[in-house]
């Protein structure tokens, strides 16, 4: 559908977005479904986002997707926030109601949907966390709530640290899933953690791009340990590249793209995504 007058502008913000294939998932789904929406992706620097998200709201822009490093920053702009986003302290999705912003996380729902495409339980799990940040809360929330067992957060101990740990109490306390965190430069922990592990995650950025690097040795990789990368540029990632090479389950972060989105779709048009349209012509 070419842009008119009257279409509604959603976008992505983020940096960097050239990767993203946000923009054609997101325009496809509006054409087949006949929706007058355009969907573009706009690389900020940190020190813009508030003066685009005011511009945004101006010209009443439908709605909005958050990546990197924008899901925690966007939070004091909102003017609601979804319970899960506010546990999680993360959004990825921003809805423009008659001028008012909420806000939500669509990349744990994403993430765990993938998850059970690929065939992979996580039920009565549990689980290694790579990363602390908007994804990785995100997914920790949801999963916390939809049945793991125990999910180990690896994080830099630095100024963060502590909130982390604080952010651990709280999901702990208020769902059934026991949460700890751990400093990631403690390899004997990490190495004990994945031995007890059934899933481990990459929330992180490491990886991505050109980045051929892996924050876990694989000599402490099994078989009996599913592999997951919420990254899918590239789509193998040297830690999956590794956990491939030992006989792991895989699966990267392509699958979550897709219904993390299909999710703010949802938000934004209270219609549902053609998943298996977009599925077919970006993600097989």
């Amino acid at each position: 559908m070419n842009p008119i007058g009257s279409t509604r502008l959603y976008c992505l913000l983020g940096n960097p977005v050239a990767h993203s294939i946000s923009p054609a998932m997101h325009n496809l789904a509006f054409d087949t479904l006949g929706l007058d929406n355009s969907y573009m992706a706009f690389n900020l620097e940190p020190d813009d986002l508030a003066k685009v998200v005011d511009g945004l709201k101006a010209m009443n822009c439908g709605g909005f997707n958050l990546t990197m490093p924008f899901k925690t920053s966007i939070i004091p702009l909102l003017d609601e926030i979804d319970e899960v986003a506010s546990l999680a302290h993360s959004v990825n999705t921003v809805v423009n109601r008659d001028g008012k912003l909420n806000g939500y996380t669509t990349d744990g729902i994403g993430f765990l949907q993938s998850m059970t495409e690929c065939g992979i339980q996580y039920k009565g799990s549990t689980i290694s966390m790579l990363g602390a940040g908007g994804v990785a809360t995100s997914i920790i929330t949801q999963a916390a709530t939809e049945g793991v067992s125990k999910i180990n957060i690896f994080k830099r101990k630095n100024a963060t640290f502590d909130k982390v740990v604080d952010y651990a109490d709280k999901i702990s306390k208020a769902t059934e899933c026991d949460v700890f965190v751990y400093d990631i430069a403690d390899r004997d922990i990490m190495e004990f953690s994945l031995q007890e592990s059934d899933i481990l995650i990459n929330g992180t950025n490491v990886g991505m791009g050109d980045d051929d690097t892996s924050l876990v040795p694989k000599e402490f990789l099994h078989p009996n340990l599913t592999v997951c990368d919420t990254i899918y540029h590239p789509e193998m990632t040297r830690l999956l590249k590794d956990a491939d090479s030992v006989g792991c389950k895989t699966m990267n972060g392509k699958f979550m793209l897709l219904y993390q989105g299909a999710a703010a779709f949802k938000l934004w048009t209270e219609q549902d995504m053609p998943v298996e349209i977009v599925k077919q012509k970006y993600f097989i």
